[in-house]
């Protein structure tokens, strides 16, 4: 196998290295599978909307209910299993190889449902438009959405364990906090308009934490392989460029158009 960070790793190398432990696993031995599940993501996404144009919103709220705080169970359950099994098997925060050996341990670090979380997620798309919120449908929701499915795709499919736990873990621990909000704001819309946009916020602070731990790898003598550093760099750059982007113009921005457009108090001088 190729260790070590004598020569740096070059970007084809995660393709000759694939994990056999996940070879069999649902999802998982091919690009094909979750490829059409992209495919048809994106057709419902496109065709979606066309069909809602003239229908009621449907009303969803028992199921956003159940949903959201079922999604809550669940990244409860994905952030107990990373934090249980990378303590236990000793797991370095700065730098953690892959273990590729078939051990309880490395095996129950990879956590397949976190990746299979990555697909039920996208019925957050599916939500907004049978409920007709397609002002969420953003360049930013469909990228973030579409391309997490892959990049957890490679990640267990060649680099199953090792550092990428840590991601998993403050993602999960996020994701805990984030449905949450969703499940309370589907109790009632006095709740909503208050919670939806902190879900950017706090996704917005988990790339920052993602970036510097990944570009602290770069340059760190640890045996994990740069490509794949390389590559979650760039797309947790490309997230933080779009959730800035995002949050400034549909909350910052928005939040001082309100206040110059509220009237201005007169004072006026009073004459004795």
């Amino acid at each position: 196998g190729v260790t070590g960070k004598g020569p740096r790793f070059p970007l084809i190398v995660p393709l000759l290295r694939l994990d056999k432990r996940t070879d069999d696993w649902l999802l998982v031995h091919s690009p094909v599978p979750i490829s059409c599940i992209f495919f048809c993501y994106l057709i419902i996404i496109w065709v979606g909307p066309k069909l809602m144009a003239k229908r009621e919103p449907v009303n969803l709220k028992p199921v956003l209910i159940v949903y959201n705080f079922a999604m809550v169970c669940l990244s409860a359950y994905m952030f107990y299993e990373f934090t249980a099994s990378s303590w236990l098997a000793g797991y370095s925060l700065l730098c953690q190889p892959v273990d590729y050996s078939h051990s309880s341990l490395a095996m129950r670090v990879i956590c397949w449902w976190f990746y299979f979380s990555k697909v039920i997620e996208l019925s957050d798309t599916i939500f907004f438009i049978l409920r007709k919120k397609n002002s969420q449908l953003t360049f930013l929701h469909v990228y973030h959405h579409a391309t997490m499915i892959f990049n957890w795709w490679a990640g267990v499919k060649y680099v199953a364990g090792g550092q990428s736990f840590l991601i998993g873990l403050i993602n999960s621990l996020v994701h805990v906090v984030m449905y949450l909000y969703y499940g309370l704001a589907a109790l009632g819309p006095n709740m909503a308009k208050y919670l939806w946009w902190k879900r950017y916020l706090t996704s917005l602070q988990l790339f920052f934490i993602v970036t510097i731990h990944t570009a602290y790898n770069l340059f760190a003598d640890c045996d994990f392989p740069d490509s794949m550093n390389v590559v979650v760099l760039a797309y947790s750059l490309s997230l933080i460029a779009l959730f800035s982007n995002f949050y400034y113009r549909s909350y910052l921005v928005k939040q001082g158009r309100e206040n110059s457009a509220r009237p201005q108090r007169k004072y006026t001088k009073k004459v004795a």
